[in-house]
């Protein structure tokens, strides 16, 4: 596998994510620039949210929720962290604990890098090369690397790498970074590093704003030791979780939420799996799909991709760009998994959004 590392933040705005895209002129188009879920919240987390609203009154405790977290994924409670999404997290993981050499493996969410940035460190990039499948090397990793971040599945990608490959890059004196925030829509989280305490310096993030379209409420967490924790709290704002997040968190631990969330997962590699077979058909017009996918989302690259874009535009439906993502260029865009029909109406648009290009 080869890669390339540069050390140059210019050139990518990361910045900019999926809801730039629907924003001010948005309603009218049908989102699949975003990896939200569409069609949830549902009924009875919407009621459990609204439920917490009542006792506004009083400052938020995150104790219980805290603790469904770490019954969740069977860990003690000192190694978990509640945050305001996964954003936060990465926030303060670049402002709280100490790196020499931090490494962020691209094409990934680009917060982590901007993050890092903003909090004075010179961040080195890792490159995935499309010719190797965006596959992740170890040995591609610097060895003197003391800051590893990596997803899983990766964004934009939806490559899904063995945990093993992500465990060999744990090094005594590093911290390992994985973002599992679409971990929970992968069936069966195969290749879920959270919950391990074997990996030393290892850091799992988690966000529940995906599966469960929460975005607006930002609610996510941190699993790690305790002593990475405790240093992470430190750096947070005093009640950094609202109530109502607080109560979702709870509520998306219990077991009749985690069986929803896995039959989701089932489905979204379902309706993937009719994406995808829709997305082959044009490989003719040049159109390459990033495989195999395992995300809530897929990669394509298309000649004119940003034409294309601006016609899907004009057609109704809004697509994320790919060229803020270190590693891919304006040839690259990235399309949410939806149902069946929303697919299909998306492959006819997509049909004439590349006819106009090539006009």
């Amino acid at each position: 596998m080869r890669t390339d590392s540069t050390r140059s933040g210019e050139g990518h705005d990361l910045r900019h994510h999926g809801d730039a895209e629907v924003r001010d002129d948005g309603a009218r188009l049908t989102d699949l620039a975003v990896n939200v879920r569409a069609d949830t919240p549902p009924a009875w987390l919407r009621e459990r949210i609204a439920g917490s609203l009542t006792g506004l009154a009083a400052y938020p405790d995150g104790r219980a929720a805290r603790a469904a977290v770490a019954a969740r994924h069977e860990v003690p409670v000192e190694r978990v962290l509640l945050t305001a999404g996964a954003a936060e997290a990465f926030v303060l993981l670049a402002r709280a604990l100490a790196f020499r050499h931090p490494v962020v493996v691209h094409p990934q969410f680009t917060e982590p890098e901007a993050a890092l940035r903003d909090a004075g460190h010179a961040v080195e990039r890792v490159l995935l090369r499309e010719e190797d499948g965006f596959r992740l090397d170890a040995a591609a990793v610097p060895e003197d690397a003391d800051l590893v971040i990596v997803g899983n599945p990766t964004n934009p990608t939806s490559v899904l790498h063995p945990a093993a490959t992500i465990a060999a890059l744990a090094r005594p004196g590093r911290t390992l970074v994985v973002d599992e925030a679409f971990l929970d829509a992968v069936p069966g989280e195969r290749e879920a590093l959270a919950g391990r305490t074997d990996v030393p310096g290892l850091v799992v993030l988690r966000s529940l704003t995906k599966t469960w379209s929460l975005a607006g409420l930002r609610i996510g967490y941190v699993l790690a030791a305790p002593e990475t924790v405790a240093a992470l709290e430190r750096a947070q704002p005093l009640w950094p979780v609202s109530s109502p997040a607080l109560a979702a968190a709870e509520a998306c631990m219990e077991p009749r939420a985690l069986a929803e969330a896995a039959h989701a997962a089932h489905r979204v590699a379902t309706d993937r799996a009719h994406l995808v077979a829709g997305l082959r058909e044009f490989a003719p017009d040049g159109l390459r799909v990033v495989e195999p996918a395992e995300g809530p989302f897929v990669l394509v690259r298309l000649p004119r991709a940003a034409e294309v874009r601006r016609h899907l535009r004009d057609l109704g439906f809004a697509v994320r760009r790919g060229d803020t993502f270190p590693g891919l260029g304006e040839e690259w865009l990235r399309s949410a998994v939806r149902d069946r029909a929303t697919v299909n109406s998306f492959l006819q648009a997509l049909d004439q959004a590349v006819t106009l290009a090539q006009g």
